[in-house]
C-alpha cells in the first residue's frame, strides 16, 4: 500500500517520543527512517522500525545519550558514540567533517561505540547537499564468510562514496555482499527471488532464495575474492581509526551494537561537473543487453524513486505497517 510520507515521518517520531526521545533527536531519526523508504530503502526504512525499537527497550540503544569528541588531531576527530542512535550520531558526524571540511578541504570524523546507520547512503547525500565529496563506512556483526571459508566471520560491512552534482548527485551505497541482509529480508517479505547467486544454501549450493541465504548466513562477497579482502580492509580502517569495536568485537557480543564508522568529507576548491557528465555520458553510451535493461549512475534510481514516493505516496509493507502503527 502506499502512505504519504508525511503521514510516515509524523508515525514514527510520534513513537520515537512515547518511547522517550527529545524532539530534535526524534525528528531527526524520524527523517532518515521516513527518507529511506521514500527512496525505495524499505530495509533500512520501515522495515527496520521495529528492531530499532525493541533495540530501545533492550538497551542496546541509549535515547538519552550524545556522541562526544575524545581528541583531535589536525582535521581528524575521534569520537565516541555512548551507544546514542546510530542515524543520529552519523548525521552528526557528517555535519562536522562538512564543517571542518569547508575550512581546511578536508576533514574526518572517526566513532567507536556507536549504533547502526541505517542506511549509509543517508549521509552520502547529507554531504553532497552540502557541496561536499564523502566516503564513509562502518563494520558490522559477522554475516559473512571469508573468502574460501564457510563460516561468516566477516561483516557485510558498507562503503558510502558521494559526489556533489548539480543534475542529481552520485551517490554508491554498497555493502561487501552482494546483497544486503536488509535486501534479502526485503526479497523475502515479497516472495521474490534474486536476480543474482546471492550466497549458498545450507547445503553448500549458490542459490537465488534469500531464506535459504539468510538461514545459512553464507552470503556472496560482491566480487568474490575481491569483496572478501575489502570487507577485510573496511574493519581494519573502522576499527583501527576509531579504536571501536572489530567485527569479531561485535559477533562476541551477540547483538549488533557498538559498532565502529568513519565519514570523511572533502570540500574540493574545483568540481569539474563537466569531466563528470562525460563520464556518464559515456557511461550510457554502451548498447544495452537487452530492451528491459538500463545504465544508470549511482544514485539515479533513488532520486527517480524519490520524486514517485513524494508525489504518489511512499510503498509500504502492509504487514509491518500495521505492527509498527500499534507500536
Amino acid at each position: 500500500m502506499l502512505v504519504p510520507y508525511n503521514e510516515l515521518l509524523d508515525t514514527f517520531k510520534k513513537i520515537l517520543l512515547k518511547e522517550g526521545m527529545n524532539g530534535d533527536k526524534a525528528s531527526i531519526c524520524a527523517e532518515i527512517f521516513a527518507g529511506n523508504s521514500r527512496d525505495g530503502v524499505h530495509s533500512h526504512g520501515l522495515n527496520r522500525f521495529p528492531t530499532f525499537i525493541t533495540h530501545i527497550k533492550q538497551g542496546l540503544i541509549a535515547i538519552d545519550a550524545e556522541p562526544g569528541m575524545i581528541s583531535k588531531k589536525g582535521v581528524l576527530e575521534h569520537w565516541d558514540g555512548h551507544l546514542a542512535p546510530g542515524m543520529y550520531t552519523a548525521s552528526k558526524a557528517v555535519a562536522k567533517a562538512v564543517g571542518i571540511a569547508k575550512e581546511n578541504g578536508l576533514g574526518m570524523v572517526a566513532v567507536k561505540n556507536t549504533n547502526h546507520w541505517m542506511r549509509g547512503g543517508t549521509y552520502g547525500w547529507q554531504a553532497a547537499d552540502n557541496g561536499c565529496i564523502a566516503i564513509c563506512g562502518t563494520n558490522s556483526i559477522a554475516n559473512m564468510p571469508p573468502w574460501g571459508g564457510k563460516e561468516p566471520t566477516l561483516g557485510n560491512n558498507p562503503l558510502v562514496i558521494a559526489v556533489p552534482r548539480s543534475n542529481g548527485h552520485l551517490v554508491l551505497d554498497m555493502a561487501m555482499s552482494q546483497y544486503s541482509y536488509g535486501k534479502l529480508h526485503e526479497h523475502y517479505l515479497t516472495g521474490k527471488k534474486l536476480a543474482h547467486h546471492g550466497g549458498y544454501d545450507e547445503s553448500g549450493q549458490l542459490s537465488t532464495d534469500p531464506d535459504a541465504i539468510m538461514k545459512s548466513k553464507r552470503t556472496l562477497p560482491v566480487g568474490l575474492w575481491k569483496g572478501s579482502g575489502l570487507s577485510l580492509m573496511m574493519d581494519v580502517l573502522v576499527s583501527s581509526l576509531s579504536g571501536g569495536r572489530t567485527v569479531g568485537e561485535i559477533t562476541a557480543s551477540g547483538s549488533e551494537y557498538g559498532v565502529s564508522q568513519f565519514f570523511i568529507c572533502i570540500s574540493p576548491a574545483e568540481l569539474n561537473e563537466g569531466i563528470i557528465e562525460n563520464i556518464i555520458a559515456y557511461a550510457k553510451s554502451s548498447a544495452v543487453t537487452d530492451e528491459q535493461s538500463s545504465i544508470r549512475y549511482p544514485g539515479e534510481s533513488t532520486l527517480r524513486t524519490r520524486q514517485k514516493s513524494m508525489a504518489e505516496g511512499v510503498y509500504v509493507n502492509d504487514k509491518i505497517w500495521q505492527e509498527v502503527q500499534a507500536l
